[in-house]
Formats: C-alpha cells, structure tokens, sequence
C-alpha cells in the first residue's frame, strides 16, 4: 500500500514514518519544509501547503489512504482558524484526490469525563485552549463526512515522545487512564495504534483513543 503521511516532520510524524516502514508501506512524507524528512528506502518527500487544496490534491492522488498528523503550531496567534481550516482543506484535497480512507489525529480536549469535554473543563489549560477547540469543532464538522472513510484518533490526555510498547488500550468517547489514574501514550505507540486502524478499519466514520 502507499500511505501518504500529512505533518510527516511535527511531533507525531515522524513515528508514522517509522512504523509504515516498518510494516513494509510505500510511504509519502508531506511536509512545509522536507529537509527534515528522514532520508530512507521507501520514504518520498513531498513539499506541499495545505491552503493550496489543488496542489495538495495532486500530491494525494494515487495513494491508499492518508494520515494526517497536521499541527498550525502551538504558538501560531491564528491556531483556531488555520487548524480549523487546514483540516478542512485536507480533508477536501483527499476527496479531490479519489483516496477513500481518510485517518487524522485531533487532541484529547473533545474526550468526555462525566458528560462534560475536557476542553470545556475549569481546569484546561488556557495556551491550548484555541488548538484544542479547533480540533473539537472539526471532530463535529467531519461527523457530517459521508463520503469518506474516516477516522478521528484523540491521543491520551499526555502525548509525548517515548518507546514503541505495542501494548495499550482502546477507547472510544473518553480517555483512557490507567491505574494510577493518568492518561498516557507515547508518539510511537500512537502510530502503532493508526496503522492497526488502518489494517483493521475498527473505528471507519468514527472516534477512538487510547492508553496505556
């Protein structure tokens, strides 16, 4: 299969890259800048913006499915906006492009905890407020998607970078906490986490996170 990975140089990017190669994917790494792009068998660079939705549908166009892992910037002062409609033009781009499966990762801030999203809660943190907003309003605008095959990933409440485990726990609406009571996964482990979804096709037209 050839999977072309959007945001292929950001925080989760580069662990997609890593594990459809090691899955044996012909993989596409699209990015603003692909300097950064790991230089590997296997591996094309693919410079491309997303409010170009034409130019970014032809870089689409011929591939199996796109993973989208597109980040405006945490300290972009215009996050709301350009995440909101970066998403969106991604999403029209794959349409444009005639690829069916459509995999993109949003935060953990529209997971719910006892009826109420965490983004919404007295105690979220305010610098992430506008990104996490963003990624929530667009979690309601893509559940309008028919056309698509689709799937919304929320990470765990803490994201950060660490080892590949192949061991974690699925869940759907809200997050999931181990033992002690927190909500953990590692970028690896994430990428695990898509591409088993990409091969299974679980959660199509649907939301699901995960934990350890």
């Amino acid at each position: 299969m050839k999977i072309a990975i959007i945001g292929a140089t950001g925080f989760v990017g580069p662990a997609l890259v890593a594990e459809g190669l090691s899955r044996g994917y012909e993989i596409t790494a699209i990015a603003r800048n692909t300097d950064k792009v790991e230089k590997a068998a296997g591996v094309t660079a693919v410079a491309a913006d997303v409010n170009d939705v034409d130019a970014l549908a032809s870089a689409l166009s011929g591939h199996d499915a796109v993973i989208s892992s597109f980040n405006a910037g945490w300290t972009n002062p215009n996050l709301y906006d350009d995440f909101l409609n970066g998403s969106k033009n991604i999403q029209e781009a794959t349409k444009k492009a005639g690829v069916k499966r459509y995999i993109t990762i949003g935060g953990a801030g529209s997971l719910f905890i006892d009826g109420k999203q965490l983004v919404d809660g007295p105690h979220f943190p305010k610098e992430y407020y506008p990104g996490a907003s963003s990624a929530r309003d667009y979690l309601t605008e893509l559940r309008k998607e028919n056309e698509l095959d689709w799937t919304f990933v929320s990470p765990a409440i803490n994201l950060h970078p660490g080892e590949r485990t192949n061991k974690f726990r699925l869940g759907t609406e809200s997050p999931v906490f181990d033992a002690e009571g927190k909500s953990d996964i590692s970028t690896a482990d994430l990428a695990v986490a898509i591409f088993n979804e990409l091969e299974n096709n679980q959660f199509v037209k649907a939301r699901f996170t995960l934990g350890y």
